[in-house]
């Protein structure tokens, strides 16, 4: 194989059309008498990570956070008695925060002649200076915050933020160093909450592709921790709405890279015999895996139709040492038999129960710089044809599995707690799984669904929300909040909100 890039994966980015036409939102509320019904909208307090920030193209910006479901919801609370909703802006529209590493937001760009999400280029002027004297802040989403998170003394000193015990973001919001995200809120005296937290308690594990660096919180823990902040919430007398998490592959981080996106055309772009010397060089490996008795480890490309991956899965059994062994014992040097056979030892084609992440799509076809610099040969490196695809960049079926009992687990506690405490409770599980089928929804002509970019809900990082999914959820919780307090807050109209910005 020639050291050149294969790009196996191309991301087609298709422009939006955008319907102008009156619609069921377009309600004059001067004529309309909202009623708060048993709620009390005067001191309204949103508690989250992210999602409730307004986060959005892997960053947190202006104009996102002003776009934020929670900033939605206390617009139309106004109408019922509704009290100021102060949120802390980051600096600027980058996104950025320097002095900890943080990005500049994603923006839509052309590259190699197509679009392609891209980090936006830019002097970011965000600090970590204190702005609590500006607030307090009644929109208290904390982009990272896991549930525990929320109640530990300290989350927003900045002294604890090398050892990761602190969260930047709440640095800049925080009204002491030892206050906790809960405290804060309860300085407010809140009449009325909103809390949407758990997601990063699965959605860490997820997005690092199982790897065992970011694991998924324990279900005890994260009861006890949700239990500590309803029961806190609501022991002045406040009411509010809580929200169950979506699961992870209903959103296009998960679903939009295939599990077989190496096209024959892409294999064999830079030679036209590409696959047939690919799978001669593998004819003696696959020998010996069916001799071995595993024969569904047999890499074969098809000069037909597409082709899955090659990846590395750790719950399958190593074969390493018996690999080693036979080709040793067919005369390849002991050096090279150990080297492929802990190269391929626990590989295998993806099949179409794993999950490639979004992220994956910038390596797939490359060659793995860290092999070559390790002596790796170049025809030997390429990322998910000839070097399996390491654990961070795919969910296997058994890692998809885990997290779907975690969040099965999470919700029906969050289900719980918000009976147990008479709370409205939304079920944005559901919105996603709808937001993900084929159809999606329609809103007044405009179709909406969770595909990458040109399905209009998602925002370019493949995980939070465009300004328009947001509303979206802001309308989940408006619904809820009406039928639980008996009030009849008037929902947003999702066509007014931005959705991906194309050049």
């Amino acid at each position: 194989m020639k050291k050149k890039y294969l790009y196996l994966f191309l991301l087609p980015i298709l422009a939006l059309t955008v319907h102008s036409c009156k619609n069921s939102f377009d309600e004059d509320v001067s004529d309309v008498a909202i009623q708060k019904g048993q709620a009390d909208f005067s001191r309204y307090v949103a508690l989250g990570n992210s999602l409730t920030s307004g986060y959005r193209d892997n960053a947190l910006y202006i104009s996102g956070q002003k776009e934020s479901y929670p900033v939605m919801l206390a617009t139309q609370m106004k109408y019922a008695g509704g009290g100021d909703f102060k949120v802390p802006y980051m600096n600027d529209e980058l996104g950025g925060i320097p002095m900890v590493k943080v990005e500049n937001k994603k923006i839509l760009a052309v590259v190699n002649g197509s679009l392609s999400p891209v980090t936006a280029l830019g002097n970011a002027s965000t600090t970590l200076n204190n702005l609590y004297s500006e607030g307090p802040f009644q929109n208290m989403g904390v982009p990272g915050a896991k549930s525990f998170h929320l109640i530990v003394p300290g989350y927003g000193n900045p002294n604890k933020l090398q050892s990761q015990e602190a969260n930047p973001y709440f640095v800049r919001f925080a009204s002491s160093p030892e206050s906790s995200v809960l405290s804060d809120a309860m300085l407010q005296n809140p009449t009325f909450f909103s809390l949407w937290i758990g997601n990063n308690d699965v959605l860490g594990y997820a997005t690092s592709g199982g790897d065992g660096t970011n694991p998924i919180t324990d279900i005890s823990t994260f009861d006890s921790a949700y239990k500590t902040l309803v029961q806190t919430l609501t022991s002045g007398g406040a009411k509010g709405v809580v929200a169950n998490i979506p699961d992870v592959t209903s959103i296009p981080f998960f679903t939009t890279v295939p599990y077989n996106p190496l096209s024959p055309q892409a294999l064999t772009a830079s030679d036209p015999k590409q696959i047939d010397k690919i799978n001669t060089s593998y004819s003696q490996l696959n020998q010996i895996f069916e001799a071995l008795g595993y024969p569904e480890r047999k890499i074969v490309y098809s000069s037909t139709q597409s082709n899955p991956v090659l990846i590395k899965d750790k719950s399958i059994k190593d074969l390493s040492q018996q690999l080693s062994n036979v080709l040793i014992s067919k005369g390849i040097p002991s050096q090279q038999a150990n080297f492929l056979g802990k190269l391929y030892g626990q590989s295998r084609p993806a099949n179409s129960k794993d999950y490639l992440l979004l992220t994956a799509s910038s390596i797939l076809g490359k060659p793995n710089q860290e092999a070559i610099k390790n002596g790796v040969p170049a025809e030997q490196s390429i990322n998910g044809v000839t070097y399996p695809l390491e654990d961070q960049w795919v969910l296997t079926e058994v890692e998809v599995n885990q997290i779907k009992q975690a969040t099965i687990a999470f919700n029906n506690i969050i289900k719980n707690y918000a009976e147990q405490y008479n709370l409205a409770f939304v079920d944005v599980n559901k919105l996603m799984n709808d937001l993900s089928k084929k159809s999606g929804i329609t809103y007044d002509g405009v179709n909406y669904t969770s595909k990458f970019v040109t399905g209009g809900a998602f925002s370019l990082d493949g995980v939070h929300p465009s300004g328009r999914g947001y509303a979206f959820i802001a309308n989940e919780f408006i619904e809820s909040i009406n039928k639980k307090y008996l009030s009849n807050l008037p929902k947003v109209n999702p066509n007014n909100y931005k959705g991906v910005d194309f050049p």
